[in-house]
């Protein structure tokens, strides 16, 4: 046989969707881990589809989960995320995916990894790329994870039961500060030199977020009509690798990961049509187009509306500028391509400099499919 067998699930959480392994079911060191990680994707895949794998042609559906003991004392199990490019052979390990940690809850139940009576239960994860802890709260019924119930999210068809993240203490993620430049507001320079406002934000994951109108946009664009405007994406390519070097999580921009920052684009609330052509007022907090992968996403990532919700409650930055007036304890609903998504943030001054103590979100999640993932032998061997 030219092939080889890896046992594994295939579960959506959220907007997204993944490939889930367990640890011992692959090998240890990184690189040996990498490649089998590319096979099953399908990347790279100079067509964009990633037809040859189990990637789904965008930077939602093209990700891996590694689950493994506990190694931190308040967790009940290990978290890896890994980003993989679509058309280029990237593996990138140093972020996370909010909308996959919806998963890790119901996975552990599932698979047997935690035991947990019927009902309401908490499992608490260590997510090793961020090195922070997360706590999944959902119903298990018949020593399952549930799977029925009334909850729906924007971007996904149908209902489901609901699974609540709340992710403790999560600013500085990637680099150790909530504000890493210590302002909220910084400045970067464009291509033709002139410079812009930004706000430089690390809760869950980094985030640079910019003003639409600075851009010459609205803040309401579909992301097709983003994808196809060649000379602005290359413009949010550039702030990013220059932001990534303000934030410190590279020293130059040559070594900027596939991943970390991601871009938001931030407007004040307004009406328009979203992607299942519903109509949404303009009803809600903030309105935001988010760049991930160097794709624009059709919803928002998780990791990264949290971020969006906690710069919200940060007196001064570009977010809390634009959004409307929030008290505190109201939820942030946040509206994107595929509709309005709510968070919760709380954040806090203290000492001269801002505090997040916890950001919380509902999301839906579901296993489906439970087997093996076929990969060429000489990987494995």
């Amino acid at each position: 046989m030219n092939q080889a067998w890896i046992p594994a699930t295939f579960w959506r959480g959220g907007t997204s969707k993944g490939v889930f392994f367990l640890s011992k079911d692959l090998p240890t060191a990184r690189e040996k881990i990498d490649p089998i990680l590319l096979a099953v994707m399908g990347t790279p895949d100079p067509y964009g589809r990633q037809l040859n794998g189990l990637g789904g042609g965008t930077s939602s559906l093209s990700k891996a989960v590694i689950i493994g003991p506990p190694t931190h004392p308040d967790a009940d199990v290990d978290y890896t995320f890994i980003q993989l490019a679509i058309d280029k052979p990237i593996v990138d390990w140093t972020g996370n995916c909010g909308n996959l940690s919806s998963v890790i809850g119901p996975y552990a139940v599932d698979m047997g990894l935690v035991k947990m009576p019927d009902g309401e239960v908490t499992v608490r994860f260590h997510q090793t790329n961020t090195k922070k802890i997360i706590h999944a709260r959902f119903r298990v019924e018949n020593g399952m994870a549930a799977i029925d119930g009334d909850m729906e999210i924007a971007g996904v068809a149908g209902k489901a039961a609901p699974v609540r993240l709340d992710f403790v203490k999560p600013g500085g993620a990637a680099t150790g500060k909530l504000l890493p430049t210590g302002r909220v507001v910084d400045q970067l320079p464009l291509p033709n030199g002139q410079l812009i406002d930004v706000s430089l934000v690390d809760a869950s994951h980094p985030n640079a977020f910019l003003r639409a109108r600075d851009l010459g946009l609205t803040g309401i664009e579909t992301p097709d009509a983003i994808q196809a405007d060649s000379e602005l994406m290359a413009t949010l390519e550039h702030l990013r690798r220059k932001a990534a070097v303000k934030m410190g999580l590279v020293a130059s921009e040559d070594e900027v990961t596939l991943t970390g920052p991601r871009i938001g684009i931030v407007a004040g609330p307004q009406a328009y049509v979203a992607l299942d052509k519903a109509t949404i007022s303009d009803d809600y907090e903030i309105s935001t187009r988010m760049i991930s992968v160097e794709q624009p996403h059709r919803a928002v990532p998780l990791s990264s509306g949290l971020c969006l919700a906690v710069a919200c409650r940060i007196e001064g930055t570009l977010p809390h500028q634009m959004s409307r007036k929030i008290t505190d304890g109201q939820p942030i609903r946040i509206g994107n391509p595929s509709g309005l998504l709510t968070y919760g943030a709380d954040v806090r001054p203290e000492k001269g400099q801002w505090v997040a103590d916890s950001a919380g979100v509902y999301r839906t999640s579901r296993c489906l499919m439970k087997g093996m993932v076929a990969v060429p032998r000489n990987l494995v061997d």
